[in-house]
């Protein structure tokens, strides 16, 4: 497969330009800084939720549920932060993204207490579901790579998108271990009492952003309906949400079912612990590694790459002997593949349509991506429930990887016409 260098002229900014999007003043209020800021609130806000996978069968064992209870429930908070993407984005297009951080991580906690203290499946699906779906909705990576894709030229986007995204992923693989000490130390309630603790540190940090003028470059003719209505009738926008629905498929199902399925099999619960943390540690270098290639390379054959190698992982964990070793090795391949979509979806949004309603296409297109965790999540419990096995739902997966390689191939990696002719 080669790759296609993007057109040099899309990624030069002028350097009249690149001064004028830096911050006078302190350090803390420059845009390295800002990224830095971002990259805490998404290691604190993924991390937190990378560990639910763990939560599934102490729950269900203690009250007796069969799985589809609380995969039901976590597929309501997928579809509750899809939802929610939009609306937050769209608030935080016009009004900065300070107040809606705040606002979800008090929600996000809220739910994570409240899900301690759940005792019947109703209980679980309003706080696992609902109520830390809109806490995820306001306090999202989503957001805070929206408010620092404004300060950032084209050229210098992508990578910056790499480096919060990568961040997330450390998230995972620091949260995920700790959430399990926390569990066998303290019990699963206390576990979730002290994971919601740990989000409110995302008040602070948002205010950092309060200080910085993310705001000052949202001057446009164009309205936030304007703006939906030119996304949705491009081909290439719809194309690119149709699969990162795939990607919200894999990857929630396989955080949240893979503990379980290799506790099936007879391995340690340990082992399924730590393969959702090496997912987490390989997707450091994957993500920031895709954020460097989509700044040299086309975006959309680097997805249909990603894709297709995901579709070739899990094929080959399913068909070879299923071991700790198998499963961490698949976990660190997996790792590799997992949240890279990311920069590179989210560059070719801030591309095709410029930065200004980042937040809200975006979450448009995050839609898409947890309508297809709802329905992975989803699958696995009632597919195991049904027939007590999971290899429907990841033979699923195989070919879903193989349709997503094949529609990002045409998608048109090139700014919308009005953005051409202004720029």
């Amino acid at each position: 497969m080669s790759f296609v260098k993007t057109n040099d002229t899309l990624n030069q900014t002028s350097p009249q330009k690149i001064k004028a999007m830096r911050m006078p003043g302190a350090s803390w209020r420059q845009p390295h800084f800002l990224v830095g800021i971002a990259s805490l609130i998404a290691l604190i806000t993924f991390g937190a939720r990378s560990g639910f996978g763990l939560f599934l069968e102490p729950m269900s064992s203690t009250f007796g549920w069969g799985r589809e209870v609380f995969a039901l429930a976590i597929a309501v908070q997928n579809i509750i932060w899809g939802l929610g993407q939009p609306i937050a984005g769209a608030i935080a297009d016009r009004f900065g993204a300070v107040r809606v951080l705040i606002v979800g991580s008090i929600v996000y906690a809220t739910g994570l207490v409240l899900m301690a203290m759940s005792t019947t499946p109703a209980m679980l699906t309003l706080s696992a579901g609902f109520l830390i779906g809109v806490g995820g909705a306001g306090a999202s990576f989503g957001l805070v790579m929206a408010a620092v894709g404004r300060l950032l030229p084209e050229a210098r986007r992508s990578m910056a998108f790499g480096v919060i995204v990568a961040a997330n992923s450390l998230g995972q693989f620091l949260m995920v271990p700790l959430g399990q000490s926390f569990i066998f130390a303290y019990g699963w309630s206390t576990a979730l009492i002290l994971i919601g603790s740990i989000v409110l540190l995302v008040i602070p940090l948002s205010l950092t952003f309060a200080a910085s003028n993310e705001g000052r470059f949202a001057q446009s003719t164009q309205t936030l309906g304007e703006a939906i209505r030119e996304a949705l009738s491009h081909r290439s926008f719809v194309l690119l949400a149709a699969g990162f629905f795939v990607c919200g498929y894999h990857v929630a199902f396989i955080q949240i079912h893979l503990p379980a399925f290799v506790a099936d099999a007879g391995i340690s619960p340990a082992v399924g612990a730590w393969a959702i943390a090496l997912v987490g540690l390989f997707n450091v270098v994957g993500s920031f590694s895709s954020g460097v290639l989509g700044g040299r390379f086309s975006k959309k054959y680097l997805l249909s790459f990603i894709y297709l190698a995901r579709a070739v992982v899990i094929g080959l964990y399913m068909i070879l002997p299923l071991s700790a070793a198998s499963t961490l090795v698949f976990a660190s391949a997996m790792g590799l593949l997992w949240l890279s979509t990311v920069p590179l979806t989210s560059g070719l949004v801030a591309l095709m349509f410029g930065p200004r309603y980042m937040g809200t296409l975006f979450g448009i297109v995050f839609l898409s991506h947890q309508l297809g965790a709802f329905l992975g999540v989803w699958m696995g419990g009632y597919v195991f429930d049904l027939l007590g096995s999971y290899d429907i739902v990841w033979w699923t997966s195989v070919l879903l990887g193989v349709f997503a390689a094949i529609i990002h191939w045409p998608i048109v990696e090139q700014p919308v016409a009005r953005l051409a002719m202004s720029g």
